[in-house]
């Protein structure tokens, strides 16, 4: 019997995609995962890997997020998919770019396309599709809150299409600490964008958050680091995670989000900022609703075809 239920999770065949894959699994909830990557071969090998140790059945698709035309054909090819009805997407993928700045095939700063403008546009095109009671995640990042310690640079809002030609760029700032930045930024986009699509929903049976995984040591966020920073990260800091600090294994991580997409108790919670398994505040900037408006009429404007 098919499964009654399919989840699309970005980047799944990454860290915290892949934890949160056998999370579902183990609550035993009947879920029908669709991962997401940009190499074919390497998504389709993962997805099999991931079916086996979860026992979900896993469906690999490829998408590329850097490009908004691959996220309309994405979108556009989704109802012709024989999969069970759309009931959650996590949009989970992300990255960091500090070493200069990388575009996009559209010409947009790489870090603030993919985390953000590809995202907007896929639950966008998708939200036609998905079926209640539905679930959209967006994975945001504590690094949003300057008020918590973690040593990254503040975020800093500008209109959409002055973020998507990278800020900064060229002015003499620190390439690495503008490219940090941006991820900053690009995080309190994700949680600015729950907040609103929330506002915007027109059917009670949808909801919507944002959510903090933690820092995670060992992932591939630091893939763009200087080499011994990369070596500390996937070596060393790990050990972090025995601290009492926001700092987690992607199994813990991963549990805490399969809760998001699965838990019957937050059926009807909407417009919520959760750090791992408990509602918390997000930043003060992030519950300003002129920018956040102002985020979504422009992320409509650059994301026409």
């Amino acid at each position: 019997m098919s499964p009654a239920r399919t989840v699309l999770i970005t980047g799944g065949t990454g860290s915290l995609g892949t934890a949160t894959v056998r999370a579902l699994g183990r609550r035993a909830s009947g879920w029908h995962a669709v991962v997401t990557g940009r190499d074919r071969a390497r998504t389709a090998a993962r997805a099999a890997a991931l079916a086996d140790r979860s026992g979900l059945p896993v469906t690999p698709l490829v998408l590329n997020l850097e490009s908004l035309d691959a996220v309309r054909a994405f979108a556009r090819e989704w109802p012709g998919r024989e999969l069970p009805p759309l009931h959650a997407v996590v949009c989970n993928a992300g990255t960091m770019v500090v070493t200069g700045t990388r575009r996009t095939a559209d010409g947009h700063e790489v870090t603030f396309a993919v985390n953000h403008l590809a995202h907007f546009l896929l639950v966008e095109l998708l939200r036609p599709h998905l079926v209640a009671p539905a679930r959209i995640v967006m994975v945001a990042s504590d690094t949003h809150d300057p008020a918590r310690r973690h040593g990254f640079p503040p975020p800093r809002l500008a209109s959409v299409s002055a973020l998507a030609a990278a800020p900064g760029d060229g002015d003499g700032t620190d390439p690495r600490e503008e490219g940090r930045r941006r991820y900053t930024t690009s995080k309190l986009c994700a949680v600015l964008l729950a907040y609103e699509l929330d506002r915007r929903l027109d059917d009670p049976g949808t909801t919507v958050n944002a959510f903090d995984p933690g820092l995670m040591p060992g992932t591939g966020l630091a893939r763009d680091y200087h080499p011994v920073f990369r070596f500390a990260w996937r070596y060393l800091m790990p050990a972090a995670t025995v601290l009492p600090r926001n700092v987690h294994t992607t199994r813990t991580s991963g549990a805490a989000l399969a809760r998001l997409i699965d838990d019957p108790a937050l059926d009807g919670v909407s417009g919520r900022y959760f750090r791992g398994r408990h509602e918390a505040r997000s930043s003060e900037q992030s519950y300003d609703r002129v920018a956040a408006a102002e985020l979504w009429h422009g992320s409509v404007a650059l994301t026409a075809p």
